[in-house]
């Protein structure tokens, strides 16, 4: 093993890209990271407030060893808040805070950080400046010897791909470099349960799907219990077990990613997971009659009478262009094309239709530019797809109908 020194760090080819031989990924040999006997967490009726205001109210939650779930919500909902409380960086105002059943948080007693057997990462990396790469690793093995703790901060920094950056100082590192040495020096003491804080949030997007697919596969071989805070929906279903949805201290929702995009349990919700087309709705005689036609599968009349009023949703999905007058079991109405991007896979759709105020926005794969003949300002016909319909109360509360 070859380590580098502070005045001459490392230069790989290609940077992250360099190519590897055969049976290691990008980040190293999979199946290499120390594995870890897992712990349950369990927050029962917990409530923590910085002075006047409620950042946690009453959660109550239980995490089963070894699964991956992740506090998703806007800024300012408590995720980090719940983790610190976990971590032992916070205490509650009330309820207690469990791991494998005993409490560490709680009118029972508190237990300290360093003794719950917990690792954190933080949004920043939070890297110590002064140190090398392998001591940064090494700071959280200080019950181990000197040589031991070397030993298995070198073989943390080898899974991330990062040992030869072992004397390297945090500032020569890129956002990612550093992001692995964080990565590693959470890992390293095994941690039974791992809290990561946004982890992902100050990398480019480009660099972030890469980041992100290789930090869950090292956490999958861990086998840890691991917490992840988000805002980013996507990075929450592509990661967790399970989602658990926030808002304003509470829980709104917990479930797999499934559960929260096709049944939300509220029109806030269903906005937080994807853009939706929102236009009014009638229940009557069974169906719920808009302007963009009338649906009745999945539930959407359950539990209304005839004539209340709700909101109907359509994700940008469900939305397709046919020949104008045409459309799918009667569902479909007459518009205008107002603009059409293409990024992609897809081009990116506005439609004017009678009756609602504002543009019909659609994802859809169609032909190439103009080549179909759908100019912008042409007249066209637009389905719905119903299994991309939700139907809420119209003051939004909760879900009645259509909820896939």
């Amino acid at each position: 093993m070859s380590v580098v020194s502070r005045d001459e760090p490392s230069q790989p080819v290609a940077g992250d890209l360099a190519p590897k031989g055969p049976g290691l990924s990008r980040w190293g040999r999979r199946g290499t990271a120390g594995a870890v006997i897992a712990a349950g967490l369990e927050f029962d009726a917990v409530s923590h407030a910085y002075e006047t205001a409620q950042a946690v109210d009453r959660v109550t939650l239980e995490i089963e060893p070894a699964e991956f779930v992740c506090l998703l919500g806007p800024s300012g909902c408590g995720k980090t808040t719940l983790l610190k409380l976990a971590a032992g960086l916070e205490v509650p105002a009330a309820g207690a805070i469990r791991i494998n059943g005993r409490e560490v948080s709680g009118p029972g007693g508190f237990v300290p950080p360093e003794r719950r057997g917990v690792g954190l990462m933080f949004q920043d990396f939070a890297l110590f400046p002064h140190l090398s790469v392998l001591s940064n690793v090494m700071f959280g093995l200080s019950d181990l010897a000197r040589e031991a703790a070397r030993n298995e901060a070198l073989k943390a920094l080898a899974r991330v791909d990062m040992e030869a950056y072992a004397a390297v100082y945090p500032h020569a590192l890129s956002g990612g470099e550093q992001q692995r040495v964080a990565l590693a020096r959470a890992i390293a003491p095994r941690p039974s349960i791992l809290l990561m804080d946004e982890p992902f949030s100050g990398l480019d997007s480009r660099l972030r799907d890469e980041v992100r697919d290789e930090t869950l596969a090292v956490l999958r071989e861990t086998r840890a219990t691991c917490i992840i805070v988000t805002h980013d929906p996507e990075e929450a279903m592509r990661m967790a077990d399970r989602i658990v949805l926030m808002r304003s201290g509470r829980l709104v929702q917990v479930g797999s990613a499934s559960d929260l995009y096709h049944r939300p349990a509220d029109l806030a919700a269903a906005r937080f997971f994807s853009e939706l087309n929102e236009v009014p709705g009638i229940v009557a005689e069974g169906r719920v009659s808009t302007p963009i036609g009338d649906f009745s599968g999945h539930g959407a009349t359950a539990g209304k009478a005839t004539g209340e009023a709700v909101t109907v949703c359509v994700r940008p999905h469900g939305i397709s262009l046919t020949e104008p007058g045409q459309g799918v079991s009667g569902q479909g109405v007459s518009g205008r094309l107002l603009q059409r991007r293409f990024v992609g896979e897809v081009e990116l759709l506005e439609i004017a239709v009678d009756g609602i105020d504002q543009p019909l926005k659609a994802r859809a794969r169609i032909l190439n530019q103009g080549a179909d003949g759908t100019e912008v300002g042409a007249e066209v016909g637009v389905a719905i797809n119903e299994a991309a319909v939700l139907v809420f109360p119209a003051n939004g509360d909760r879900p009645t109908g259509a909820r896939r």
